[in-house]
């Protein structure tokens, strides 16, 4: 019996100075974002001692941060990377809620697509962390904050009257669906088909990427285990597995590409024309700190596609960025220059 053709895998390799020069021209770049802000606060304490009362440590406060998380990281890495930045969405009227429009002013950021809803709660990550002050500290604990009511309809009239005017002015939107009800198909559908011009929509969706189907997204950053969740499998070493859903993902929500990151096994970027590339993973495999390198990821695939990069580029240049973010504690960003200085380290390596 003949056996079937093994499809051969696309290759990795391009031109490292064409990468240079796309991120060089983040700066000329408008993105709209849509997404769930999430406040993620960070406690930082000492052990002092064991409670008397239960068998519980004692942590000795000794400072609090709040920085972007969510959609609101994936902002701030789109302001670091240089791009002009219109968010639309909504925060509390709560301390969560100031903390986050007061980063996003201090960023010369645009706020006035940033709605407060009366009586709801902004999302808030609260990160407990031991260690003793010339240390590392360890995160003991997390407890997580969320509404417990729907955004109030007038605030959702609000976003789609914001998102519809302020597409007009973008390159193009960047949604971040944490599952918190601002980031919706039905939101990005309705607002994105008022456009005249075609719309570069890329997506990052936490949970139900599918529900995004008719929505006319261009592509999607998905990580592996939310793409496993939408297929109900499980592709760790599983290669064949991998390409099936990530390939039924991509007919499915008519995507021109789908990049895939999966963690130390780096990305695998799908595209038309059933191509499937797999990247390594950029720098080390042990990463310091994960969260919120999706946010990163979206951020600089998003920029890269807006400046006209070909799909495998901007896959290229959203693996550096997030291969850096994952080296830093916390949620963080990375910088343009970084990604630049990265970039020319990688030009440099390839001509020794």
């Amino acid at each position: 019996m003949k056996r079937p053709r093994t499809k051969e895998p696309a290759s990795t390799s391009v031109d490292l100075l064409a990468l240079r020069d796309c991120v060089e021209q983040f700066t000329t770049k408008t993105i709209v974002l849509l997404g769930d802000f999430v406040a993620d606060e960070f406690q930082y304490g000492e052990i002092s001692r064991v409670s008397r009362e239960a068998p519980v440590l004692i942590l000795k406060h000794r400072e609090s941060h709040i920085v972007p998380g969510g959609g609101a990281n994936a902002g701030n890495n789109l302001a670091s990377l240089g791009a002009r930045i219109l968010p639309v969405t909504a925060v509390g009227d709560d301390a969560a809620g100031d903390a986050l429009v007061a980063h996003f002013r201090r960023m010369r950021v645009n706020v006035s697509g940033i709605f407060r809803a009366k009586g709801w709660t902004t999302p808030t990550k609260s990160r407990f962390l031991a260690g003793w002050a010339h240390t590392v500290g360890q995160q003991v604990l997390r407890v997580d904050y969320e509404p417990k009511s729907p955004l109030p309809d007038a605030v959702r009239k609000k976003l789609h009257q914001r998102l519809t005017a302020d597409l007009r002015k973008a390159h193009a939107l960047a949604v971040s669906d944490y599952g918190f009800g601002i980031a919706t198909p039905e939101l990005v559908q309705q607002a994105s088909s008022k456009r005249k011009n075609e719309l570069l929509v890329t997506l990052d969706a936490r949970y139900h990427l599918h529900r995004y189907a008719k929505a006319g997204i261009t592509a999607a950053t998905p990580n592996e285990a939310e793409l496993e969740a939408e297929h109900h499998a499980s592709i760790g070493q599983d290669t064949d597995e991998l390409a099936r859903a990530g390939r039924a993902t991509l007919a499915e929500m008519k995507l021109q590409s789908l990049l895939v990151t999966r963690g130390r096994h780096g990305a695998a970027l799908f595209e038309t024309g059933d191509r499937l590339t797999q990247i390594p993973v950029h720098g080390s495999d042990q990463a310091v700190d994960v969260t919120g390198a999706g946010d990163t990821v979206l951020a600089a695939y998003t920029l890269a596609l807006a400046c006209g990069a070909s799909a495998l580029e901007a896959a290229h240049i959203a693996n550096i960025a997030g291969g850096l973010v994952v080296m830093k504690r916390g949620t963080a960003t990375i910088s343009r220059p970084e990604l630049l200085d990265a970039i020319r380290g990688e030009a440099s390596g390839a001509a020794s």
